[in-house]
């Protein structure tokens, strides 16, 4: 992991690096604070609104990483622990699936307790993750949420 770590770097112009591509440091409060303004004005399409913007996210740190198959699963779930969205796992990789897990997710922490699942920017970097890795269109679920009271958040990836 220090390895990783060492790939972070800042300019005096007040930037953040990780491998040449520039990352931003925000709590979590504000990013709940955004989810939770975007669900006061469209109800349930805030989340789409959420994976939207994880989806992009994904895809350019994927294009940072590079690697294929398990060695870029592998590099973008240590990368998700150096940058500080939680304790990721590798729960499962076949040809039509891809199951990930986070402890300590830093939106179901800064969420508090919910009804369903809340962290919603994760399911669309894992979607670019298993697109590229299974090589098909996948949808991403959140099967379960430490917010709405699971040990862990678990992130289901099927081929559609």
């Amino acid at each position: 992991m220090s390895a990783l770590h060492d790939s972070l770097t800042t300019d005096d112009k007040g930037r953040v690096f990780f491998r040449g591509s520039r990352y931003l440091l925000v709590r979590p409060e504000t990013l709940v604070a955004v989810q939770r303004a975007l669900a006061e004005t469209f109800g349930a399409g805030a989340a789409e609104c959420l994976v939207a913007g994880g989806r992009a996210g994904g895809g350019a740190a994927i294009r940072t990483l590079g690697g294929r198959g398990r060695e870029v699963v592998e590099g973008l779930l240590a990368m998700g622990r150096v940058i500080g969205w939680g304790d990721f796992a590798l729960e499962r990789l076949e040809p039509d699936v891809l199951v990930v897990t986070v402890r300590h997710s830093p939106f179901a922490e800064a969420h508090g307790p919910a009804a369903g699942p809340v962290c919603h920017l994760t399911p669309g970097v894992l979607e670019q993750l298993a697109d590229g890795v299974l090589g098909r269109p996948t949808r991403v679920v959140e099967r379960s949420c430490a917010a709405a009271g699971a040990d862990v958040c678990r992130f289901e990836a099927r081929v559609r």
